[in-house]
């Protein structure tokens, strides 16, 4: 009955940029904070972004300065900016949200893939 739904995946040029948004719908209890991890073959799931219901965000090392978080809370949608992709970035982004309950839920994924 909750869903989070991901989109704005792709192909891009290295360089290039993309958006990816994740919008929460269904019986979900009030929403905290709101990320986005990201796992490539061979390689565990890490997180890439996070921003609490306050607006303070945390971002991985390696996208710092690239990367930017922000959240829509009329529309239960968190967003990723992504600006300067490098080959490095291509994964699988989940989105995941955590609420007050301390209960979690992850998106189905969408794929990011950057060319050199």
């Amino acid at each position: 009955q909750v869903q989070l739904v991901e989109s704005g995946g792709g192909l891009v040029q290295a360089g290039g940029s993309l958006r990816l948004s994740c919008a929460a719908s269904g019986s979900i209890f009030r929403i905290n904070a709101m990320g986005w991890y990201r796992q490539a073959p061979g390689k565990q799931r890490e997180l890439v972004a996070a921003i609490t219901s306050g607006g303070s965000t945390n971002y991985a090392d390696s996208v710092k300065g690239r990367f930017t978080i922000s959240r829509d809370n009329t529309k239960n949608t968190v967003y990723l900016q992504m600006n300067s992709l490098k080959p490095e970035d291509t994964a699988v982004y989940y989105c995941n949200v955590g609420t007050v309950r301390a209960r979690y839920y992850w998106g189905q994924g969408t794929q990011v893939t950057v060319s050199s």
